[in-house]
């Protein structure tokens, strides 16, 4: 399984940013999501949706990020809007998956993409 992000970057607060991410090499997604981690802290669930169009958003994502998934494509974006500097960390792609008849549920990330948000 492969995840490739794109769409970090420099803005200033109060700007938006769209972060996407493809997914290869998976079969069986049971839901696509949006992590961050800041320097010094734990990684943090941002924003996720299931298969069955279940989203879940972390309360600091909710009012201004939309994570939106095309399954049939296995392509995931996260729009970001009104961002703040406290936002700023490495966001990472995660795709749980299930493989062959297992219910086990898989993880796989991607390599994380940069955002910077300037006050």
């Amino acid at each position: 399984v492969q995840l490739q992000a794109s769409g970090g970057g420099l803005v200033q607060a109060g700007g938006s940013l769209s972060l996407s991410c493809a997914a290869s090499g998976v079969r069986t997604i049971n839901s696509m999501n949006w992590y961050r981690q800041a320097p010094g802290k734990q990684r943090e669930l941002v924003a996720g949706v299931a298969t069955d169009g279940t989203t879940n958003y972390a309360d600091f994502a909710k009012g201004r990020f939309t994570v939106a998934a095309e399954f049939a494509r296995k392509k995931v974006d996260l729009h970001m809007m009104s961002l703040k500097p406290e936002d700023s960390a490495v966001y990472y792609c995660n795709v749980k998956f299930r493989r062959g008849f297992s219910t086990y549920e898989y993880d796989s990330w991607g390599q994380g993409t940069l955002v910077t948000v300037s006050s």
